[in-house]
């Protein structure tokens, strides 16, 4: 019998809805994965919950703690295989079969190493009857960087940019401020929000007095102020620590990474930075941080996802070494002019030569237009 077979309209609309809240921990719930749960008892939704932040109740034990004694007997839906190991919290296996579930529907089996198949397993063990993985592109599609993360110890890498209609960023001054609308810079709130850490430059920071922090009054959202609790690590590549100590960023208070080239020789720029800015040699080539270096050690710090927010130099960088996962470019309906800077570095001079993308989506974003690409791997 197939699994399709095993499957009913009812069982796709209940993930359908688990999926759903899954995504209201779009903002909050990282290093952790996005996760929702429904139960389900004679066609009747009884509980329903979604992880909210690390730290706190998982998914199915907030489901279960909506349901109480009703969940006896019950179906759960949950997006992710309920895990079977003890961190901050219990194994939500162990707590699904002490509340007397009958049977588990899931999107997609958990790529952590702790998990991997081991919680399902202990649930058929159990005698609970296991369906899925059922909407399982969508179940992946919630939480690409931590599954990337667990699968390449690396997070996944954002770039985002915004240009005009005729491909350029700043006019040759630099002058940048505002190249999009409103509405495009509060979805780039929005990406930031959801991003472990912003990776910028430090001429990016010096040129646009940058810092690099959520603003809850610009992500238009209606959690907002719990989507800028946690604000993303700003790491800013400074090979030689020109960083002056009284630069905007430095301004807010929350976790800095200096990265430098571990060639300083100056003691004064190696010390009396704020507590709150962490300086990390990386080791470099011709003077420039070794970009693959970066990204596994912020995997270790458990970043699921990051932002590039820099200029064409940096951008450029990332492309070249086929290390960004999605660009997201933000192009505005105005046009800067040939002497203005180009989206990218690339000194091109024949076809041949042209980089090849996929274009993903492509909406509306207020008056500007957001598309989204990823590097062509075929060619």
């Amino acid at each position: 019998m197939s699994l399709s077979s095993l499957l009913t309209s009812a069982d796709y609309a209940f993930m359908a809805q688990a999926l759903r809240l899954a995504e209201l921990g779009l903002y909050t719930t990282m290093p952790n994965p996005r996760v929702g749960c429904v139960l389900v008892k004679d066609g009747k939704v009884i509980g329903e919950g979604w992880h909210i932040r690390a730290g706190e109740g998982h998914a199915e034990v907030n489901a279960l703690s909506a349901a109480g004694e009703h969940a006896k007997g019950a179906t759960a839906y949950v997006t992710l295989e309920p895990c079977n190991h003890t961190g901050k919290t219990g194994p939500c296996s162990h707590a699904l079969v002490t509340a007397g579930i009958v049977r588990v529907v899931y999107g997609m089996e958990d790529p952590n190493p702790l998990v991997a198949g081991r919680g399902l397993d202990y649930l058929r063990d159990a005698g609970i009857q296991v369906s899925g993985p059922l909407l399982e592109d969508d179940a992946r599609a919630l939480n690409p960087g931590f599954i990337k993360r667990m699968e390449r110890k690396l997070p996944l890498v954002r770039c985002k940019l915004g240009m005009s209609l005729d491909g350029r960023t700043a006019m040759s001054s630099g002058e940048s401020q505002w190249v999009t609308g409103k509405k495009a810079r509060a979805d780039v709130q929005r990406l930031r929000a959801r991003s472990c850490a912003i990776i910028t430059g430090v001429d990016t920071v010096l040129l646009d007095n940058a810092s690099l922090t959520v603003r809850v009054d610009e992500l238009d959202l209606p959690n907002a102020q719990d989507a800028a609790v946690k604000q993303p690590l700003r790491v800013v590549l400074d090979s030689s620590l020109r960083l002056t100590r009284n630069t905007k960023i430095l301004a807010q208070e929350t976790a800095i990474l200096l990265v430098h080239n571990g060639s300083i020789d100056n003691e004064d720029k190696l010390t009396g930075w704020p507590e709150y800015v962490e300086l990390l040699a990386l080791p470099a080539n011709d003077g420039r941080i070794n970009l693959p270096a970066l990204l596994i050690e912020l995997a270790k710090r458990q970043c699921n996802e990051v932002l590039v927010e820099s200029g064409a130099t940096l951008a450029t960088s990332f492309l070249r070494r086929g290390l960004l996962d999605e660009v997201i470019i933000y192009m505005a309906p105005k046009l800067l002019g040939s002497n203005a800077r180009p989206l990218f570095d690339l000194p091109l001079h024949t076809m041949s030569s042209a980089l090849p993308l996929k274009i993903r989506d492509i909406r509306a974003v207020g008056t500007d237009w957001r598309i989204t690409v990823t590097p062509d791997m075929e060619h």
